[in-house]
């Protein structure tokens, strides 16, 4: 099967989406199916050349005002060129959008018009774009962006792939009309792989000062990096803490600041998916403090290694639901009630030892493998039925009576 994913920007390393249908695209080509995006940008190096089948690229548009904000977050919107987009879907035999922007909306009502089968993902939630402005937490203006996707994208497909029931329900209840399919983005076999050599090590590195705890995320205001690093102030290890960001965005000098009164300041990198693995089986714990997450696949990756979360409970994350119970969860946004968090797990190294085992175990239900497979089926479903409508009658009859009135409306508009 030819399939075609819609995406922006599809090769940036810094954005959970862009991430996943990376993944996403590199099982199904191992699957045997044929692979290739649609978006602005070109591979990077040897190794993400490999990710597709190729591309159908457009030009990069650049934002006015907010560019060097989204070049911060290695986000850029693709330029809406129709003709490109147009043969990008005729290419394929279906067409999966990721995120509701300008190329997305055009391949959607192009889909429709030719009779070809397409489908969307909502990975982004409003909330994640608003926040980038200061008004994460202004309800109207984000329920304007949930009405704007739902008009013009969402209620124009048949499948919606979610990526946590958290996120279905979010939009269930807001009117969208589409079969919803909450389907993990997954991690890859090599984070269930490095738990398993933990286990084999004894389960745990040996204790060794300052304790290490870890955060992966863009470094933006929605994520909260900030409350890690005040937390680290009101806990009693506050002078054995050694804290860890994995991930850059527009928030780095202010986080840098932030941390100056640490003794031991925060370490910010940016590597590759290998010397993550390694980050992570040196850590003592893991803290998951962001506002809003459609899922927080770095915080499956992180408890797949065999790491305690520690999680913000946010009534607009889906994160909470990896909690295995409360001892793992606090007050969002409140640098206190974590500090109380991290205290616990630090106090309790063997309920650590043995809770990290109990994560390990869960972070197996998330493969890749098993996401893609159910991924697969939905996309399989909308050809189905999509076949099945078209060979009923009264869908060939309303084609050829859209055809007879563009014929007309071309030959009225000759006139003029």
């Amino acid at each position: 099967m030819k399939i075609l994913f819609v995406i922006d920007s599809f090769y940036t390393t810094n954005n959970g989406t862009s991430i996943s249908a990376q993944h996403y695209a590199g099982e199904l080509r191992r699957r045997g199916h044929e692979v290739k995006a649609l978006c602005w940008d070109s591979p990077k190096n040897n190794a993400s050349e490999n990710l597709t089948d190729g591309n159908f690229n457009t030009a990069k548009f650049h934002m006015p005002v907010f560019q060097p904000l989204m070049d911060k977050h290695d986000f850029s919107f693709a330029q809406n060129d129709k003709e490109k987009v147009h043969t990008a879907c005729d290419w394929a035999d279906v067409v999966h959008i990721f995120v509701p922007f300008g190329i997305s909306w055009e391949a959607i009502h192009y889909c429709n018009r030719i009779g070809k089968p397409v489908t969307a993902a909502f990975h982004i939630q409003p909330e994640n774009m608003t926040s980038s402005v200061s008004m994460g937490k202004v309800e109207w203006f984000n329920e304007l962006f949930y009405r704007t996707w739902r008009r013009d994208i969402y209620n124009h497909v048949r499948h919606v792939h979610v990526p946590s029931r958290f996120m279905g329900s979010m939009i269930a209840e807001r009117g969208y009309t589409a079969k919803i399919h909450p389907i993990s983005n997954g991690i890859q076999d090599a984070f269930m792989e490095a738990g398993e050599r933990k286990k084999a090590l004894g389960g745990h590195k040996p204790e060794v000062k300052p304790f290490k705890i870890m955060m992966i995320g863009r470094l933006s205001q929605e994520k909260r990096q900030d409350v890690i690093i005040d937390a680290v102030k009101y806990s009693k290890y506050a002078d054995r803490i050694q804290l860890v960001f994995a991930g850059r965005g527009p928030e780095y000098d202010k986080y840098v600041e932030l941390g100056k009164n640490l003794k031991y300041q925060p370490q910010f990198i940016y590597v590759g998916r290998d010397e993550l693995i390694e980050n992570l089986l040196e850590t003592d714990l893991y803290v998951h403090a962001s506002d809003m997450e459609s899922e927080a696949i770095s915080c499956i990756e992180a408890f797949a290694t065999g790491l305690v979360p520690v999680i913000a409970n946010s009534r607009v994350s889906a994160t909470p639901q990896f909690a295995i119970d409360g001892r793992s969860l606090f007050t969002p946004g409140d640098p206190e009630d974590l500090a109380r968090a991290i205290d616990y797990w630090l106090d309790h190294p063997k309920e650590r030892r043995s809770m990290e085992e109990q994560y390990r175990l869960e972070g197996r239900k998330y493969s890749l493998t098993s996401s893609v497979e159910q991924f697969e089926e939905m996309l399989n479903e909308e050809v189905q039925e999509h076949e099945t409508i078209s060979l009923k009658p009264e869908a060939h009859a309303s084609s050829h009576r859209l055809e007879s009135l563009g014929r007309r409306l071309r030959r009225v508009a000759a006139m003029f």
